[in-house]
């Protein structure tokens, strides 16, 4: 039995177990040393480069008018252009800057940031999809959280994206505006550093969801996102991608093309086994690299939930 299968199975009984006991913001990571393939990678990436191309709103060709990449792109570059926001960070949402005492969610970032790092020695890690099966789970808090702790380190350099054009909420957390953003960008309507803000912390970069679009799908299959991240990867050590809940719709699996592994969220006594395991299908052929068990009932199961160690059959880098 994987480890992601068992992961899962855990949440279902914590689920199922008694309501009884505090329940923690604090999310719990179980990522195995050796990320998941999911079966069908092969056939999925041979579906994804024959299928056939229709016109798609924000794809160049479509009488658009669409702004150019600029020609040099650099991180002194973005540094420039891109607008100085005042975010406010909402402290419910944001543990490090609440004025609570908030050490168990914080250490819990840390670890997840650690096992990220670990896995980062076996494959190529940079780009992480951060999704869950339903709505209401906290995949937001843990995107939002895990782009904090990891420009915390020394010199590192994250940027945190809005992928969820359906219910954006990345924007409501730093406190800052949502547009421009990346759907005016995808429909060809702003450049690059038009969407780009940078807050008060040195080196956290956010792009923001932009205005309310008819068809996210279809603009997040029209390939300007894929160039975008192609063009801003080199700048950064990470970028964690906020995205729709992976059952209800196909964007979190369209998103999850354009990056090197998905972490799925479960929230604890509310994410059905069976609806965690259909979100899991929805990413065949990608990585998922882990799941993070979120808002866990304190108690024993704790610490075997926080303490459980990797397995030993991690795979080296190619």
């Amino acid at each position: 039995m994987s480890r992601i299968h068992e992961a899962l199975k855990r949440a279902e009984q914590e689920r199922a177990a008694s309501q009884g006991g505090r329940v923690d913001s604090a999310p719990v990571m179980d990522l195995p040393a050796s990320p998941e393939p999911l079966p069908g990678m092969a056939e999925a990436a041979d579906a994804t480069r024959t299928a056939p191309t229709a016109p798609i709103p924000g794809a160049p060709g479509n009488g658009q008018k669409v702004p150019s990449f600029a020609t040099s792109f650099t991180f002194d570059t973005l540094l420039a252009r891109s607008a100085q926001a005042d975010w406010k960070p909402d402290p419910t949402t944001m543990l490090f800057f609440s004025q609570e005492d908030n050490a168990l969610g914080t250490e819990q970032f840390r670890t997840l940031r650690s096992r990220l790092y670990q896995l980062r020695e076996k494959i190529s890690l940079k780009k992480i999809l951060i999704t869950s099966a339903l709505p209401q789970e906290g995949k937001s808090f843990v995107a939002a959280n895990l782009a904090q702790v990891l420009v915390r380190q020394h010199g590192r350099r994250v940027l945190l994206i809005d992928g969820d054009l359906r219910v954006a909420r990345l924007h409501t957390a730093l406190g800052t505006t949502s547009s421009p953003g990346l759907a005016d960008y995808l429909l060809g309507e702003s450049d690059e550093f038009s969407i780009m803000q940078r807050g008060p912390m040195e080196n956290l970069f956010f792009l923001p969801c932009g205005r309310t679009v008819a068809h996210p799908a279809e603009l997040i299959a029209n390939g300007r996102l894929k160039m975008l991240l192609q063009r801003v990867e080199p700048l950064f050590d990470w970028i964690i991608l906020d995205s729709p809940p992976a059952v209800p719709v196909s964007d979190a699996s369209q998103l999850a093309n354009f990056c090197d592994g998905v972490l799925m969220v479960v929230r604890s006594n509310a994410t059905p086994y069976d609806t965690a395991q259909k979100a899991r299908q929805e990413f065949q052929g990608k990585t998922l690299v882990g799941v993070v068990l979120n808002g866990i009932t304190r108690g024993d199961s704790y610490s075997r939930y926080y303490y459980e160690a990797y397995e030993k059959t991690a795979k080296p880098k190619a």
